[in-house]
């Protein structure tokens, strides 16, 4: 086997091409999907079949942070290769991420990009990244001020590297348009509610996915009143009835609903201007605190990830009233959504937290038995796909998550790149 190496433009090191009995041009069309995030890009290469096939994967994490990181997985998900990367912005890691793409033998085979784009006001469904709907996106910027405008350049990247490449937007936010009107609402005066200023909820990507996978392994379960857990650095929840949202969590913006790593969730307005009053903080200031500087991190006062509090609550109680807030919050949405649900049948938890934390999952359940949730706690601490008792009203499981994949699914039924005569 052969390899070769380029050295990134952002002083990395030589980061690998993989292995070319890897990264090989595909018979079958490929498409790239991207997923930008206010931290993070992921990105994955997926062959257009029937059923969509991982090429490779990997992403850029903590841009903007010390300690970025870029990862590369293959097709089974085992890590090829691992570098720090000086990743300061999100410019510098479009231009270094495009150059490394450009060098995989596969990127021949790519004959599409999907994008997860956070906001897509009334938009229900994916769409041809057109002039037109670049132009939308570009005026509807304010809606989502931390990752609008770092997709949008994402995109217009790959058109001026790119510019036959078909580009396709996947909006996190059209799985919840079917919500009911009242669940949109916000108690505000209404003339605002005609200038878009309503909830929307998010991680759309993530739940069509799971419903999906749900759907796969009990059909009759996913017709029923399911209460979906997307638990990460980013968390929320989403109440879906007969395979449609009817609430979720976040509302406006991400930032709201459950309390996160570094975002609030819910916050009383008044916070707002007592702190403009007493400490002169400007609305450019309280964004930035709401967004990065709260949730766990602020109330542990030391980190916004769930591993470290984990690790450090038996002697630090910042960190062990974190993780209790977490866990509170988190119980009273299971609780609220299956008032609005009129019960539940499935709790699915998702996302790194969801998938990965039983001890969480324990305590979030802990207590909800008058709901028919129970826990078998043997199953749980194994991380395994069905964790309630037999006996539980509720089924409970964990699946893992996959907006790549939902985005390489998404492209290729609107552009049926599957019947495409093989190259």
């Amino acid at each position: 086997m052969t390899s070769r190496a380029f050295r990134s433009t952002t002083n990395a090191g030589p980061l690998a091409v993989l292995d070319q009995d890897v990264s090989m041009r595909s018979e079958f069309p490929c498409v790239l999907s991207i997923n930008g995030g206010s931290s993070s890009i992921r990105f994955a290469i997926h062959e257009a079949r029937e059923m969509p096939v991982r090429r490779l994967d990997g992403k850029i994490d903590r841009i903007g942070s010390h300690g970025a990181k870029w990862i590369v997985r293959d097709a089974e998900g085992k890590p090829q290769a691992s570098r720090p990367v000086a990743a300061a912005d999100h410019s510098k890691v479009v231009d270094l991420l495009l150059d490394w793409l450009q060098l995989q033998p596969i990127f021949a085979s790519v004959r599409a990009v999907g994008h997860r784009v956070v906001h897509g006001m009334k938009h229900t469904a994916p769409e041809r990244i057109t002039s037109k709907l670049l132009a939308e996106l570009h005026r509807i910027t304010p809606y989502a001020p931390d990752h609008l405008p770092r997709e949008i350049a994402l995109i217009e990247a790959v058109r001026k590297r790119h510019p036959k490449l078909i580009q396709v937007a996947c909006f996190d936010t059209a799985f919840h348009r079917t919500m009911p009107q009242v669940a949109k609402l916000l108690p505000i005066p209404r003339k605002y509610a005609s200038k878009g200023v309503e909830r929307y909820g998010f991680h759309g990507l993530s739940y069509a996915y799971l419903m999906e996978e749900l759907g796969r392994l009990d059909p009759v379960a996913a017709k029923g009143r399911v209460i979906l857990a997307h638990l990460g650095n980013g968390a929320s929840m989403a109440a879906v009835h007969n395979g449609k949202s009817i609430d979720t969590s976040m509302g406006f913006t991400p930032t709201s609903g459950l309390v996160m790593s570094t975002r609030t969730g819910d916050l009383d307005p008044g916070v707002g201007y007592y702190l403009a009053r007493t400490e002169r903080m400007t609305p450019a200031r309280f964004q930035k605190m709401v967004n990065h500087e709260s949730g766990l991190l602020g109330v542990s006062g030391t980190s916004g990830d769930v591993r470290d509090l984990l690790a450090n609550e038996d002697h630090d109680p910042h960190a062990a009233e974190a993780l209790a807030l977490f866990c509170y919050q988190a119980k009273k949405w299971i609780g609220s959504f299956a008032a609005a649900l009129g019960g539940v049948d499935v709790l699915v938890f998702a996302g790194g937290i969801g998938e990965n934390a039983p001890l969480i999952r324990e305590r979030i359940c802990d207590g909800l038995d008058f709901l028919g949730i129970e826990l078998e706690r043997k199953v749980n601490t194994k991380n395994a796909p069905l964790i309630s008792t037999k006996k539980s009203r509720v089924k409970v499981r964990v699946i893992h998550t996959d907006e790549e994949l939902m985005i390489a699914r998404s492209v290729d039924r609107i552009l049926e790149l599957n019947s495409t005569k093989r190259t």
